[in-house]
């Protein structure tokens, strides 16, 4: 299988081809490629670059975040989007300061013990940030490899096969042993799928894989379910992300009608929406009836 993906050629593509990302520059803490990993979940890296930046200088290690308030966090946060995502980083940053002298671990099976680091994240951060040889797998990489190995335009179903099929492609030494080369294979890969192998209109022509099984085979067309393309215009998603706005556009806490003023098109939505984010401890209410972001409704909140 590994003949589909050659390291040599992979990694002489991404040497010319991989992109100047902040995060990438040597020396960056395990800290700072952690808060770069949960900001890029689902959201594109342009987005990223300017409030990653901000935020590893704000705070540049788990301490800093930690003695801030979830609602400073959130604040900062602004439109990166799945805010959950900040306040579990929150949680971690406190968890690392108390229990991990400041640092983050350099394993994966430590990683995964602390809050809010699923197995994408933990192995992203032992390879990237510890050149540890684990299979590090995104949807670009499953995409790759769907491609590249197996000849469908699509990936299935994410399952435990997609870390079986990457851990196989990444590169070893003569002995049996992964090379030294195995972080930076993991990180071409995604490149790839990210700059070439793309979702729609594929640019195999400059792709560096000439013995990609999907052309080989006539670039034929996924045949399983259409894939859904997540709208945001009119979603709980979309409400929620508006009354979050007030709340940080406001430095005291704001009374319920000016949350209700921003969504008028549908009450009951707004009402669900509001009601997920109290459940999900991103909004509190004060004991005069107010609302604040999460952390901010102490006793001298309370208007």
């Amino acid at each position: 299988m590994s003949s589909s993906v050659p390291p040599t050629t992979l990694l002489g593509w991404f040497d010319v081809h991989e992109r100047d990302l902040p995060w990438r520059e040597p020396g960056r803490s395990g800290w700072e490629i952690l808060v770069s990993e949960i900001m890029l979940q689902q959201t594109p890296v342009a987005r990223v670059l300017g409030p990653w930046s901000e935020w590893v200088r704000r705070w540049p290690t788990p301490s800093a975040m930690a003695a801030a308030s979830p609602g400073e966090v959130l604040r900062a946060w602004g439109k990166l989007g799945y805010p959950r995502r900040a306040l579990r980083l929150h949680g971690c940053a406190q968890v690392l300061a108390a229990d991990y002298d400041d640092m983050v671990p350099d394993d994966v099976a430590t990683l995964l013990e602390l809050p809010g680091i699923g197995d994408y994240t933990a192995r992203a951060v032992a390879c990237f940030a510890y050149g540890r040889a684990v299979p590090v797998v995104d949807t670009n990489v499953r995409r790759v490899i769907a491609r590249a190995v197996h000849g469908r335009a699509e990936p299935g179903n994410p399952s435990r096969r997609d870390l079986d099929d990457a851990e196989v492609l990444l590169p070893r030494s003569a002995d049996g042993s992964y090379s030294a080369d195995a972080p930076r294979f993991s990180a071409a890969l995604m490149e790839l799928g990210a700059l070439v192998c793309t979702a729609r209109n594929p640019a195999c022509e400059n792709c560096p894989l000439t013995d990609c099984r999907w052309v080989r085979r006539g670039r034929p067309a996924h045949t399983g379910p259409a894939r859904t393309v997540q709208k945001f215009a009119g979603t709980d998603r979309q409400v929620r992300g508006l009354l979050l706005d007030v709340l940080r556009g406001s430095a005291d806490p704001v009374p319920r009608g000016s949350l209700d003023a921003v969504w008028t098109t549908d009450v009951a939505q707004r009402d669900r929406a509001l009601d997920s984010l109290l459940s999900d401890g991103l909004v509190e209410t004060t004991g005069s009836g107010l609302f604040c972001l999460a952390g901010e409704a102490g006793p001298d909140r309370e208007g």
